[in-house]
């Protein structure tokens, strides 16, 4: 058995912990770029920075990080003279707050540093301190070592990667998620499900990472409906910040599987949230495992970790896999999660679409090699619904 754990250097997690972030800046630096959604909901954080003699610039991110962004936020940062950079938002914020800390210091054009489209050179200097504050339970990009990227020229979603991006301090405070709208809190929710279940049956999973994926599934079980229900829930609020957590730590030190190989291409060629389209894409990509590991490889570990999420999902100690993707479809409707044809991926896209997840990094950690067949049924049924 061989295997490594990778982690901020700092995990701070409870209602109330905002509060602490100026004198976690102020500890880092002087100077801090505030990467925000210009919602306006940082206006307490700069407060906090304020009170601790920390200098805010803010450098707003609203959609998808893109390369051309990220590299301009860094151009900023170096501009202002920021010795400390603070992510205050979802994915997308996380994301590109964590690209352009690490772009700071690594002076190349951004394409030089990605996989798949670029020559995935490694950074040479050490990022700039980061602070990761999610204010969403979804994607853990609080405590992943990498930042998702559009690729704008190539329309495909590719990671800037580093075992050096590792947030300094990741600090999450459910206080923050409780305002989300229910259609947010069931992609993100969902999203943060999906990084749960496919590290688990990865083939590079350890029993670290186990640990932590049951540990979020389980609280998802129950958690996501009544956060989605009642806003207000500050257990289940607090039970996907968890989640999401986990999920995260799973994904950083085992693999995601065919939902992310397939959200990667489909997020760059598609006005698609990527919370959405793994969301419609899971229980699909689920049924498919089952099956084709029931055909082809009967005796494979992943097919017992499929029942053992099944009794996790459904709370019955008897469930089978097939009642686990059962549990996940009815959930998936219930929240009222859209089909990929709603975001306007349609039948003549399938081909293109499977082309391209077959070259994503996620499908290396798929249980199992799924043929272009079985790829464009899964992507078939997402699209009808």
């Amino acid at each position: 058995m061989s295997f490594e754990l990778a982690t901020p250097a700092r995990i701070i997690f409870g209602a109330g912990k905002l509060a602490e972030v100026g004198a976690l800046a102020a500890s880092l630096g002087t100077r801090a770029l505030v990467v925000e959604s210009g919602s306006g909901r940082a206006s307490k954080l700069l407060a906090l920075l304020a009170e601790h003699g920390v200098t805010a610039t803010q450098f707003t991110v609203r959609g998808e990080p893109t390369t051309s962004l990220v590299q301009r936020g860094a151009e900023h940062a170096r501009a202002e003279r920021c010795d400390v950079v603070i992510g205050f938002g979802g994915g997308s914020v996380i994301d590109s707050a964590k690209a352009i800390a690490a772009l700071i210091a690594n002076r190349a054009p951004v394409l030089d540093y990605l996989e798949v489209v670029g020559k995935g050179l490694m950074l040479g200097e050490r990022p700039a301190p980061f602070i990761a504050i999610p204010t969403t339970a979804g994607t853990g990009a609080e405590v992943t070592r990498n930042a998702v990227l559009m690729v704008e020229e190539a329309q495909v979603k590719v990671s800037l990667r580093s075992a050096l991006m590792l947030p300094t301090i990741a600090l999450v405070d459910p206080e923050l998620t409780y305002s989300l709208p229910p259609s947010v809190t069931a992609s993100s929710g969902l999203d943060a499900l999906t990084q749960c279940i496919e590290p688990l049956v990865s083939p590079q999973s350890n029993p670290l990472t186990d640990g932590i994926a049951r540990e979020g599934i389980g609280r998802a079980a129950t958690a996501l409906r009544r956060a989605f229900r009642n806003g207000s829930d500050i257990e289940a609020r607090s039970d996907m910040c968890v989640t999401s957590l986990c999920g995260g730590l799973a994904l950083a030190n085992a693999k995601l599987g065919a939902v992310h190989g397939f959200a990667a291409p489909l997020g760059g060629m598609f006005p698609a949230p990527h919370g959405a389209v793994c969301a419609r894409l899971l229980p699909r990509v689920a049924e498919m495992n089952v099956r084709a590991l029931r055909e082809r490889a009967p005796h494979s570990p992943a097919l017992e970790r499929y029942e053992e999420i099944a009794r996790l999902l459904t709370q019955t100690p008897y469930a089978r896999a097939e009642d686990g993707v059962a549990w996940l479809g009815a959930l998936v409707d219930e929240l009222g999660i859209p089909s990929l044809s709603a975001y306007g991926v349609g039948p003549g896209d399938v081909d293109r679409v499977v082309a391209q997840a077959r070259k994503a990094s996620s499908m290396g950690g798929n249980p199992i090699v799924l043929s272009d067949a079985e790829l464009s049924e899964v992507l078939e049924a997402a699209i009808a619904g």
